[in-house]
């Protein structure tokens, strides 16, 4: 007598995950790859020249009046600017926060460590985003010009650390979570594009993007300090210059002396 088998139920008791991006699924396979890519050229590149340039306030202000002075006097600075920090930045953002919102938070369905790993880099990436416009706007586009006088950057970073609450937990709350996105960033990039295979080789990868992140940290805390709580060596003047804020570039937004 034959045995008879049940046909599968037609509805599956297991929670359906994200589904894996496919190559030739429309243009999405594309801007992913361009929206992975731009995570590490050119916006992490900024990223790790950025923290390098704020730790030249550990030396102190001239040390870091003469970082701006060399960025700011670049051939065509504010296009380099326009074309290789902002355009880059909102399009990986504005681009990120959109595979965010599409994507599926099963993390409480699947707990596994590299779902939770998945999921904290899109929320770092929202949060990093939301830093990166504040303080664009702050350190750019208010108070005074720092292409006009690089001599007040050192100032800016203080004053903002002084005279705003939250602005110096923002920061470190920032600087957290764009290394740790970065950091884990290179391993996401390496894997999806094939740079490294196999089990060890890929465990191997996201171990040496934690450490970079973790380091980048340290960093970037280090120099929070530093702009915070000036030494007294050197001789720091906390009083703002007049001749900051007459110039054609004044921005709006000039802080109270």
């Amino acid at each position: 007598m034959a045995a008879t088998v049940s046909p599968p139920t037609s509805t599956s008791r297991i929670p359906k995950g994200v589904e894996p991006l496919r190559a030739g699924q429309g243009n999405s396979f594309l801007w992913r790859r361009l929206h992975s890519l731009s995570g590490i050229i050119p916006v992490g590149a900024f990223l790790l020249e950025h923290l390098i340039s704020n730790a030249f306030g550990t030396n102190g202000p001239q040390a870091y009046t003469k970082q701006v002075t060399f960025l700011t006097s670049l051939p065509f600075a504010v296009v380099l600017e326009v074309f290789g920090i902002y355009i880059p930045i909102l399009y990986h953002g504005i681009y990120g926060v959109y595979i965010w919102w599409r994507g599926e938070n099963n993390v409480n369905d699947y707990p596994w460590t590299g779902n939770w790993m998945y999921t904290l880099q899109r929320y770092s990436g929202i949060i990093v985003f939301a830093y990166i416009i504040y303080h664009t706007w702050y350190m750019r586009f208010t108070g005074v010009h720092l292409f006009d006088h690089p001599d007040a950057a050192f100032w800016k970073v203080w004053h903002e650390f002084n005279t705003t609450p939250w602005a110096f937990y923002a920061y470190i709350v920032g600087v957290v979570t764009a290394a740790w996105h970065f950091g884990y960033g290179i391993f996401l990039f390496c894997a999806k594009w094939g740079i490294v295979t196999g089990d060890k080789g890929r465990k191997r990868v996201q171990v040496a993007g934690i450490l970079i992140a973790l380091a980048l940290m340290g960093l970037g805390i280090a120099s929070a300090f530093a702009f915070k709580n000036p030494k007294p060596e050197w001789g720091f003047d906390p009083q703002p210059k007049q001749e900051w804020f007459q110039t054609e570039h004044t921005q709006v937004g000039t802080p109270n002396k």
